[in-house]
């Protein structure tokens, strides 16, 4: 931040011209050198490592409240004995610039104890200085090369046609390194690939290194290598398709994990191209055209992807073989492990599932039976054309070794996103891994109907999505086990899990005061564990798998099908990290994780970026032939927007369907650098204001307050600043004329993001017009309830409700706080959510437990009944067995901090269980 921003006596006053008012916004002072917001400026915090594996790296981020830490330096990890465990730890973003104090910081150590930790922090905090450190060397001029030494292990990425790693050694004398202990090196070109097809054939890609970085979060222990490049390729047709692979390196470790993100630049389709923007998403209103719905070409696959993965050349000997793990029992209960072992020649590991391009009808399971093993789940290992073992699930990860040496690769989800292989080619000594299978033939990203959908839309916006991978690879002696190898694998397979105190993320008010999960309040507890439990459940019973699907969920359900993805609305994958970070569960966080890589790279829009200069090199003349370059194609005016939701994920977008909330979580919790990434290319796409005064009104300018006030939070870049600045202003304007509301009612059910995003604005600024227009709003939904979307609004103001009483301490937000949460309420099942159920019975048993309120007998737009008094035909959106997207304006963004304000106002008499109430009847279907 500028410093005559830190010096007035009101930081940076905002006069913006909106709904014919002028509108200023001071801010609060910053607390520099006045008393701390929290008075304990020192304590320990418990640390628990879920799924520990001995030794692990473990990665986990740790807020905290304003005022409690001015360093890094100031945090240690103590062992249960009360030694130190040796770690490092980064800052991550600060309470700027309302305080200078620590927000977020990430920890980094080896699980080596045990599960359990403490997290110690304060003024007279010393870490311990690390004795065994990793060495890294980076030179990223033209030609340079990037070199990390762990102990164990040293590589090197160089620029230029490689792709991946150029070389390996593995120390296993301990005597320093030599040319005899090269264990891998990559292909000229083919380190990693991403081969496309069209109708003139397949087109092998070339990779090319451009930049290789030292990316935040790098230290004595950890270091993360971020190298971008970009595949070419021999026909002109085809654009360069962008990379970055993210190489995460650990201090005396002989593995590395590495996570590998493309970008698809092909023309998915053969649809006659028009001039002139889709009408819906205009960003200009001359030349509107509407697309022919008779285009056949909609439904005609163009450039497809035909094998994409990462490769590396072994200098065994002749008797190398090979081993894969399989997994006895079904493709979705896994039972034992079993291991193939393939003698010296060809091996391959080939997992399959139902229709690997998931076009649309995809086979799914009925409501009462799972797919079974003749329905497209199968993982077969070969050498050559000779049949070793088959499974319905394998294991995920290929070991191919000789008598001294040899290298393991796991690939992380295999089943969930097939098609994927896993090859020794014993006549290259290549090993490799692939994301995409060719077996399974090409991927196609063309429309499954040329029928218009949404706004009478035909579309396709899957140029630009990304995909992003992840393996690890382990390089080991002669004398390591299959078991070791099998240990080593779970560390991409089912990696540890680490969390502080759930009681703490709340503590720290880094998302405001919400409540952790608990026996209290169990009915309302209910309302979100059980609806977790669902949705993970349905997402292993259909199954909502494959390589560009797994992670997203389906949004409604009959009874008996599902239909429509969410495409993250709204940020469902921020509810998942909500979720973990009041429970602590390390399936959670999977899903969590999972949701937001999906929701990140196939459901938002990341090429073309236009010619780009990054600075690393000393030519002047690079900068002015960056500008002018001819080969890069102009920036996507669509960069960084989202995907609605729809039967398939590159449908249709739309200027409000991108959120930035669950990425930012898994960048503070997780240490996914990418999150940050894509969450900048968004709120980019809010500065370029693409559609004028339209974006500044409504659900656009709530949710982009939401989107900025993240991404701002994260960089403190003044951009976002003053961008945000004027859009609060202009939301406050607004407000006068909604009688005290912050949303209009048409948009009643965005309540939740106009509370979040002011809150969190508020808590960063100090701001008093916020906090202001914060308790108006909190008066207007007490008294005049939101209802036009019904529950949808209605539920949704409960948040606004809490924030009400949190700012004002007026017990009438509460109480009626109270009242809306009725409806919320769940009551007990008989047994847990597990696989014993059927998709049917669980249906049932959930749908007697709830008590949402049926669709009352009123007016809705666009609803089937329009225009008449018969209640609506179809079941209430908002129905607790229906997907995540309403539920979040119900549920997800309002029960954690209703039943902290619960805890407060009604102390330990309200904990215990009240009388259950009296079944509901039956639900008609």
């Amino acid at each position: 931040m500028p410093f005559f921003l830190r010096v007035r006596p009101l930081l940076f006053i905002v006069m913006i011209c909106a709904a014919g008012s002028l509108v200023a916004v001071p801010r609060a002072q910053p607390q520099q050198g006045a008393a701390p917001a929290v008075s304990v400026k020192q304590g320990r915090i418990p640390l628990t490592v879920e799924r520990y594996l001995p030794g692990a790296p473990v990665t986990l981020g740790v807020p905290f409240p304003k005022g409690a830490l001015e360093s890094p330096d100031h945090v240690r990890v103590l062992r249960p004995d009360g030694t130190e465990q040796p770690s490092q730890v980064t800052e991550v973003t600060t309470w700027d610039p309302i305080d200078p104090s620590l927000k977020w910081v990430w920890v980094f150590f080896f699980a080596e104890v045990g599960p359990a930790y403490s997290l110690e922090y304060g003024p007279a905090v010393r870490r311990q200085s690390v004795t065994s450190r990793l060495e890294f060397v980076n030179n990223p001029r033209a030609q340079g090369l990037a070199e990390i030494t762990t102990g164990p292990l040293r590589f090197v990425v160089r620029q230029g046609d490689t792709g991946f790693l150029s070389s390996v050694q593995l120390d296993l004398a301990g005597d320093g390194y030599s040319d005899a202990d090269v264990i891998a090196t990559g292909p000229v070109g083919r380190g990693s690939f991403a081969d496309v097809l069209d109708d003139a054939g397949v087109d092998s890609s070339r990779a090319v290194v451009l930049r290789t970085v030292m990316d935040k979060g790098s230290g004595p222990l950890h270091a993360i290598l971020r190298v971008e490049g970009e595949y070419r390729y021999g026909r002109a047709d085809n654009q360069a398709s962008p990379f970055v692979t993210r190489i995460h390196a650990y201090a005396g470790k002989p593995y590395i994990r590495v996570l590998h993100t493309w970008i698809y630049t092909g023309t998915p389709d053969k649809h006659r191209p028009q001039a002139g923007d889709y009408p819906h998403v205009a960003t200009q209103g001359a030349t509107l055209i509407t697309t022919d719905p008779t285009d056949t070409g909609w439904t005609m696959p163009n450039d497809r992807l035909y094998g994409l993965g990462l490769s590396l050349a072994l200098p065994l000997t002749a008797r190398a073989q090979t081993r894969f793990g399989l997994r006895n029992g079904s493709w979705w209960s896994p039972g034992d492990r079993r291991v193939a072992l393939v003698p010296p020649g060809p091996a391959s590991l080939v997992q399959l599932g139902p229709k690997p391009d998931r076009i649309p009808p995809v086979p799914n399971s009925s409501a009462t039976t799972r797919l079974g093993p003749t329905e497209g789940f199968e993982a077969t290992v070969t050498s050559g054309v000779r049949l070793v073992d088959r499974a319905e699930r394998a294991d995920g990860w290929i070991d191919v070794f000789d008598g001294t040496r040899g290298m393991a690769i796991g690939i992380k989800h295999l089943v969930e996103e097939y098609p994927k292989a896993l090859t020794f080619d014993a006549a290259a000594g290549t090993v490799s891994a692939f994301f995409w299978a060719p077996e399974a033939g090409p991927m196609s990203f063309a429309r499954a109907s040329n029928a218009p959908a949404n706004e009478n839309a035909v579309e396709n916006w899957a140029q630009g999505l990304a995909k992003t991978s992840e393996v690890l690879l382990f390089f080991h002696g002669s004398q390591t086990t299959v078991d070791e190898v099998a240990a080593t694998m779970q560390l991409v397979l089912a990696p540890p899990v680490a969390h502080v105190a759930p009681e703490w993320y709340g503590t720290s008010d880094v998302y405001g005061a919400m409540a952790p999960q608990s026996a209290r309040h169990g009915d309302l507890q209910r309302s979100l564990d059980y609806k977790f439990s669902w949705m993970r459940f349905n997402q292993a019973w259909e199954p909502w798998f494959g390589m560009f699907e797994h992670g997203d969920m389906m949004n409604t359900f009959d009874g008996q099908r599902w239909s429509v993805f969410g495409n993250g609305e709204p940020a469902q994958d921020f509810m998942w990290w909500l979720q973990f970070m009041r429970s602590g569960d390390a399936d959670t966080f999977d899903t969590a994780m999972a949701f937001s890589r999906h929701t990140m790279d196939v459901d938002n829009t990341h090429w073309p970026t236009g010619p780009q200069f990054l600075g690393d090199t000393n030519y002047p003349m690079d900068y002015w032939s960056t500008l002018t370059s001819p080969t890069t194609p102009p920036a996507s005016k669509y960069l960084g927007v989202g995907r609605r939701h729809a039967d398939q994920h590159w449908m249709h977008i739309l200027s409000a369907h991108v959120w930035v909330q669950g990425w930012m979580a898994s960048y503070y919790l997780a240490g996914e650098q990418r999150g940050l990434d894509v969450a900048r290319l968004t709120a980019d796409m809010h500065l370029r204001r693409l559609w004028g005064e339209h974006e500044l009104t409504g659900r656009r300018l709530y949710l982009s307050i939401w989107n900025l006030a993240e991404v701002w939070d994260a960089t403190k870049d003044v951009r976002y600043e003053r961008e945000l600045d004027d859009r609060v202003g202009r939301m406050l304007a607004l407000q006068r004329d909604q009688a005290d509301s912050l949303v209009l009612e048409r948009y009643g059910y965005t309540n939740v993001y106009a509370s979040h995003g002011l809150a969190k604005y508020l808590s960063m600024t100090g701001a008093p017009a916020v906090r202001s227009a914060l308790i108006r709003h909190a008066r207007a939904v007490r008294d005049m309830p939101p209802l036009n979307h019904v529950m949808e609004s209605y539920l949704s103001s409960i948040h606004s409700l809490a924030l009400g009483y949190r700012l004002t301490g007026d017990r009438s937000f509460a109480n009626e706080m109270v009242r809306r949460l009725d409806p919320l309420k769940v009551d007990p099942l008989p047994r847990p959510i597990d696989s014993r159920w059927t998709q049917s019975e669980l249906f049932s048993a959930l749908e007697q437990a709830d008590h949402f309120p049926e669709d009352p007998n009123r007016f809705r737009p666009n609803a089937s009944n329009q225009g008449t008094t018969a209640p609506p035909s179809r079941r209430p959106i908002w129905s607790f067995t229906n997907g995540l997207r309403v539920f979040g304006w119900t549920s997800a963004y309002t029960v954690p901090w209703a039943i902290q304000v619960l805890e407060e106002v009604q102390g330990p008499e309200s904990r215990a269980q009240g009388p259950k109430r009296e079944p509901k009847r039956e639900k008609e279907q």
